[in-house]
């Protein structure tokens, strides 16, 4: 249920707060699907600049993950697409209560390469015949969207509901639907197979991605500081993500 991390903790159970057979040389990070791309270069990046250490990423959509933290899966670190779910997991006399804002990104309407549906905006996602989908409302990505849907006053009712933001992104790359709201960072993802319909700032929404150190750990901090430094920064940028 936890992903790639579970074999690891499956002998210590949730016993241990790290649930670490190697202690502080391994660093268990929660992320949201759409920081994929990223997280697997800084993943290796930081394996690197630090032999020993062992760096494990469960990706998934950031309420999911949030549930698993509050059933007691053991992550060290946890980076959200938004801050409301970072919240969720926080303990209000913990000495890590103040998550930081590490990126932004925009929301965008991916298509197939080519627009061959000749989709323009938000507006035209209500074409008949047309097949959208969007990720589940429980996600920020679908949040997102459907609060800008409904500032825009656009009624939709979307073949699918997907579980994380990259599951629609996939759905449009595969030809399996026309289009879906996603993040822009995700069409840059696969620039190959999507198209981005721009969705203008007075319809748009940014998204803030917090991240923060959930139990105490050399490693564990000195992820998060790596991902807030110079390295960080770049690979974000060249992912398509807005540095504060």
């Amino acid at each position: 249920m936890w992903g790639r991390w579970l074999p690891v903790c499956v002998a210590t159970a949730l016993s241990f707060p790290g649930c670490s057979a190697s202690g502080d040389q391994q660093v268990l990070v929660f992320a949201a699907s759409s920081l994929t791309d990223v997280f697997d270069r800084l993943e290796h990046d930081f394996e690197t600049e630090h032999p020993g250490v062992d760096v494990i990423v469960n990706y998934g959509g950031s309420s999911l993950l949030a549930g698993q933290i509050e059933q007691g899966a053991p992550a060290d670190v946890f980076a959200a697409a938004d801050l409301a779910t970072m919240k969720r997991v926080l303990v209000a006399d913990s000495p890590f209560a103040e998550p930081v804002v590490f990126a932004r990104n925009r929301m965008a309407i991916a298509v197939e390469e080519g627009n061959p549906m000749g989709i323009t905006g938000l507006a035209g996602l209500t074409a008949d015949g047309l097949v959208v989908v969007l990720a589940d409302e429980e996600v920020p990505a679908g949040a997102y969207a459907a609060a800008m849907l409904q500032q825009a006053g656009v009624e939709l009712t979307p073949a699918s509901y997907e579980s994380n933001v990259r599951a629609v992104a996939a759905k449009v790359a595969l030809g399996e639907a026309d289009a879906g709201i996603v993040y822009r960072t995700d069409i840059f993802a696969d620039g190959e197979r999507l198209d981005e319909v721009v969705i203008p700032d007075p319809q748009n929404i940014t998204a803030d991605y917090p991240i923060e150190v959930l139990h105490d750990g050399v490693n564990a901090q000195a992820f998060v500081d790596f991902v807030l430094g110079a390295t960080g920064r770049v690979v974000l940028s060249d992912a398509g993500f807005e540095i504060p």
